[in-house]
Formats: C-alpha cells, structure tokens, sequence
C-alpha cells in the first residue's frame, strides 16, 4: 500500500511539473501571441529562455568547410560524404560535429582521414566560418584558412 500510494505521488508529481514546465517554456513565445495578452509567470526555476536551458547561446557563429583541390579547381565538399550519420533521426552536421576538426592537433589526423576516405582529390582546405554577429549584420561572413591537407 505504501508503495503504491508513493508512487501515485510521484506520478502526480512529475504530471504537474511537466506541465508546468512546457507551459513556461511556451508562455513567452508562443501562448502570449496566440492569446494577445500577458500571461502569468511561475515562479519556479525555470530559465528563461525555454528549452535551452543552460547553454550559453552567442551572437556569433562559426563552422568548418572542407574544399577539394584536383588540378587548381576548388570545390566545396559536402560534410555528409566527410562524416556520414546512418542513426535515423540523428544528423551530426547540424549539430556543427565538423567544428571539431578545427581543435589544435587534429590537422594530421584529419588529413589522413580525408586522403583516405576521399581520394579522387590531390589536396584539401580546411577553413573556418565565422559571422560575428548574427543580430546586427546577418550577412557579414568572414572565412579563412584553418589548414590545408597535401
């Protein structure tokens, strides 16, 4: 009986909080526009921007490219024939895992990869993406050289 009693409890509990918890994190975008009026805040700690939670989101943003190189010509290769994701559901270039390759002591390593895995090209570029700031300038792209594979 005890057991049963605690965890209709508990149940009760986590029904409530996940309430709560959806209604605040849609409160602001979301539930305010569709109701045209302000809406009452739970004072709970929830932060506030939602869903997100602790990440520290930046103005800036900034990715990898890989170029290959065969007789002068550049072009630009698709990160998915780089880092190909077979998981349903789960796609490891929108989650920016290609930045990685721009980590200090992972040139050689990932040059190697590259020769291996493509091999139709004689050389690679290996550059950095960056737009400083997103809110104030969308279109202001900065990009430059990070390393270069022979």
């Amino acid at each position: 009986m005890y057991f049963k009693m605690r965890n209709i409890v508990i149940t009760i509990f986590v029904i409530l909080w996940l309430i709560a918890f959806n209604y605040e994190s849609t409160r602001y975008f979301y539930l305010q526009p569709l109701f045209h009026r302000q809406l009452p805040k739970i004072k709970f700690l929830f932060p506030p921007a939602g869903w997100i939670m602790f990440f520290n989101v930046n103005d800036s943003y900034g990715y990898a490219e890989v170029y290959g190189v065969k007789n002068g010509q550049t072009q630009l290769i698709d990160p998915h024939q780089i880092l190909q994701t077979r998981p349903i559901g789960y796609d490891n270039i929108n989650r920016n895992a290609l930045s990685s390759i721009l980590s200090p002591g992972t040139q050689q390593t990932f040059c190697a990869f590259l020769h291996r895995k493509i091999p139709f090209f004689d050389n690679f570029l290996v550059t950095y993406v960056n737009y400083p700031s997103l809110v104030k300038n969308s279109l202001e792209r900065q990009q430059a050289i990070a390393y270069e594979c022979k």
